[in-house]
């Protein structure tokens, strides 16, 4: 019980001390959407797993990510906009609470648009996954890559540098993945498809999920 107190005053320093950040946002903001993925009501069977999403918009509109996942009891808990301080911040209510087998966790792409450097964005990131790691020791975490877009393709450089930080230290430690979405998004010779997003050129349309999909189900296996 005390590690579990530790584990979370450790976490909540963290976002303290992010709050004097001029670039930090205020967690806050998300109370109400916080409050709705944490009052759900699910039907699930016994006898499936449970895989938890969290993270930024697009997880949030994966609407239909249980049909792609049928094997599994499948939460979907991503919030629009959120930052990787924000997935701290309520840390408790979207993932903790829950208790996944299987974690996905998708952030960075609205810091690295908010202008924050990959070192501290992975930073969080490493932060987060060590109150997982130590609340949650069975529960596989798997860090889906930053995905490339349309309309911040001017941060490619960034995007990429992040994703290699966040391979690099996956690939060192035991139950966590990384699962590489930018590739499988590009063509043969390296140009996104125009195809695979909504009108905004930033969010992705079904076909997009379809790709991911093809990914992350095989963390799953």
């Amino acid at each position: 019980m005390k590690q579990c107190v530790s584990i979370r005053l450790f976490l909540l320093v963290i976002i303290l001390l992010g709050a004097f950040n001029i670039k930090a946002q205020d967690p806050t903001r998300f109370n109400e959407k916080i409050n709705e993925l944490a009052n759900a009501e699910y039907n699930f069977s016994s006898d499936k797993r449970l895989v938890v999403f969290a993270g930024s918009s697009s997880i949030l509109m994966w609407k239909d990510v249980q049909s792609y996942f049928p094997e599994y009891n499948v939460i979907n808990n991503g919030f629009g906009g959120s930052h990787f301080s924000d997935l701290l911040y309520f840390y408790d209510r979207v993932i903790l609470a829950q208790k996944p087998d299987i974690l996905f966790i998708y952030e960075g792409d609205n810091d690295i648009a908010n202008h924050k450097k990959p070192s501290e964005i992975f930073k969080q990131a490493k932060d987060l996954l060590k109150g997982i790691q130590q609340e949650l020791p069975k529960t596989k975490v798997v860090f889906i890559s930053t995905k490339p877009s349309f309309a911040r393709s001017e941060l490619k450089n960034e995007y990429c540098k992040f994703n290699k930080k966040l391979r690099n230290f996956c690939d060192k430690k035991e139950n966590v993945e990384f699962a590489d979405v930018w590739s499988i998004m590009h063509d043969e010779e390296g140009k996104l498809y125009s195809h695979i997003f909504t009108s905004d050129g930033l969010h992705m349309n079904k076909e997009g999920y379809d790709l991911w999909a093809k990914v992350l189900s095989g963390f799953l296996e």
